[in-house]
């Protein structure tokens, strides 16, 4: 690592930190461990509650989200409740291999295996393995693999789940299999592939390939998710177009696409991806469907647009780049709960109901968590549309947004056969070079390089231009510069090369900054937004509960603080 004044602007890894407050903070000391799902921060005083997804989902989101936020920022706060996040998954296998939940105290049902849970599970198993190598990790996970795959029904070209819920006796009608039913492809078996497909990588396991390439045909050719224009299918029999699953599915097929080479996958997923952008705001912010919950984002949804975003961009579509890089300055930024002094909170457990709902030092426990449910200007959403007021904190947003900061750091600086680019102008250390990002409140990044790199390129915004771009070079008292508008300077439309660089160089790179407004739609809805280069400084309407954009600063010179960038010789890569 290295201390020095850094811009204070935006640092991904410290927002890992906050986020493993939250990923600690939501276990229920007095319920197992078991992490309460929502909150409701709005009320007064405000309260978490326990729900359907405590065992596999939630377990998983926290297991997957505690790896890589403690990978990015070194944190090791809360250990000992990881652990016991860890053994409680563990403990939901069954025999069969499939993952269980639980007998609730509170509520009335039966165990099942959910196939929404599965995802998760499968997906912290991975990051769990990839972390560790522990066998009996791997163990579990080849077992929940292999029952993935025998429960699946298999058709001559395609595979899915009949049902939702899969039961220790089978699935629970038989005449669901021989109708085809297979409710919600892309819920129960479209996410599945993104961790199936890591877990193949990671493995060699031939079990969780197919799954992929099957489920992906599945999707594709036959399940009716996504229409021929690569619009969702918003009937209610496809949850009303839910964005969460149709786009986490997007990201899935996508990863497929890539790691099979198949250019006409990542074509269709471009289409589908395309259209989904339409449908959002330039800063992130999504609808949760197309109907009943077209007022309420999800976390989950903008870290699918980033990380659908991301494939592309790499796959060589590389205009996604800047537009995922307004996704993370925006709206995960924006999403992520920081400030709580409008929250009231009790300081004792008087009004708890054991294992269904605390009003103990809720404020304190969740600071680090992202929005369950947002408006585009306001992180409490009680629209007189849709379903109006219903839960601020969702437990899957937390470790979704987690994961997001995680695939927006991981692929700031990235390295592909000696050549080194950096994607996104974010504040970044690596064993390669920092870069220091000055935006939102200058046009400026500086890299500062550690070892001798063959060829350094740089993304440069599109709203930048070309003819007005300047990199100084310093080295050992030497200073040459160079400007945008020179022959062979760009590549890949976006791309500023800089050539070889030499360990103790210094880059700095100035470029204009855009000051422009737009107006954004959101089912409806219009805002006003000012933007000062990638980043929303205003926006109009303002937001009534816990406004979003209304307290962003900005200067004419970057202000610094003392900080350090964290440098890994190995990461992780999902």
């Amino acid at each position: 690592m290295s201390k020095s004044l850094i811009p204070d602007t935006l640092m991904l890894e410290e927002r890992a930190k906050h986020a493993i407050n939250a990923m600690i903070g939501m276990a229920d000391h007095d319920h197992n461990y078991i992490p309460f799902f929502a909150a409701n921060l709005n009320h007064k005083p405000a309260y978490v509650t326990h729900g359907d997804w405590d065992y596999g989902s939630s377990h998983g989101r926290m297991i997957d989200g505690l790896i890589l936020a403690r990978h990015m920022s070194g944190e090791t706060f809360g250990k000992e409740i990881e652990e016991r996040y860890r053994a409680n998954l563990l403990s939901f296998f069954k025999e069969d291999g499939m993952s269980y939940r639980q007998i609730n105290p509170t509520r009335d049902w039966e165990p099942n295996a959910n196939l929404i849970d599965q995802r998760a599970v499968i997906l912290s198993l991975t990051t769990w393995y990839m972390e560790t190598g522990d066998p009996k990790v791997k163990e579990a996970a080849d077992r929940h693999v292999a029952a993935l795959r025998r429960i699946a029904v298999k058709e001559r070209d395609v595979w899915y789940y009949p049902a939702s819920e899969y039961k220790e006796t089978g699935w629970p009608s038989a005449n669901a299999i021989q109708l085809r039913l297979a409710p919600d492809p892309a819920a129960f078996c479209g996410r599945l592939v993104m961790p199936l497909l890591k877990y193949h990588e990671l493995t060699g396991n031939t079990d969780a390939f197919e799954l992929c390439q099957f489920f992906t045909a599945l999707i594709i050719e036959r399940s009716g998710v996504f229409n021929a224009d690569g619009s969702f299918n918003d009937s209610l029999a496809y949850r009303s177009g839910h964005f969460h699953t149709r786009i986490g599915t997007l990201d899935a097929i996508a990863r497929f696409g890539a790691f099979t080479g198949d250019a006409a996958i990542i074509a269709w997923v471009k289409k589908c991806y395309d259209w989904a952008l339409t449908k959002c705001t330039a800063f992130g912010w999504t609808p949760g469907d197309l109907h009943e919950q077209a007022y309420e984002h999800e976390t989950c949804s903008l870290v699918d647009l980033i990380a659908t975003g991301i494939t592309l961009a790499r796959s060589g579509y590389v205009e996604y780049w800047g537009t995922v890089e307004r996704f993370l300055r925006n709206h995960l930024a924006e999403s992520q709960l920081l400030d709580l002094s409008w929250v009231e909170e009790l300081q004792d457990k008087s009004q708890d109901i054991p294992a269904n709902t605390s009003f103990y030092k809720v404020a304190e426990r969740t600071r680090g968590s992202f929005a369950g449910y947002s408006a585009p200007n306001d992180f409490v959403c009680d629209v007189n549309e849709g379903r109006g007021h219903t839960s601020d904190l969702q437990l899957c947003c937390l470790g979704s947004g987690t994961r997001g900061l995680f695939m927006g750091w991981s692929n700031t600086i990235t390295e592909k056969n000696g050549a080194i680019s950096v994607n996104f102008l974010l504040n970044r250390g690596s064993k390669w070079l920092d870069v220091s990002s000055y935006l939102p409140h200058e046009g400026k990044v500086v890299l500062h390089i550690h070892t001798d790199l063959p060829r350094l390129q740089i993304r440069i915004p599109e709203w930048a231009g070309f003819t007005k771009i300047r990199f100084v070079r310093e080295l050992g008292g030497e200073v040459t510069e160079g400007r945008g508008s020179e022959a062979s300077s760009w590549v890949n439309k976006h791309f500023l090369l800089l050539g070889p660089a030499k360990a103790g160089e210094t880059i700095t790179v100035t470029f204009p900054l855009s000051f422009r407004k737009t107006l954004e739609n959101a089912v409806g809805q219009t805002f006003e937004t000012e933007w000062r280069g990638d980043d929303v400084v205003n926006i109009t309407p303002k937001g009534k509960k816990k406004p979003l954009y209304s307290d962003r600063r900005v200067f004419d010179e970057a202000p610094m603080r003392e900080g350090e960038y964290r440098r890994l010789e190995k990461e992780f890569v999902w």
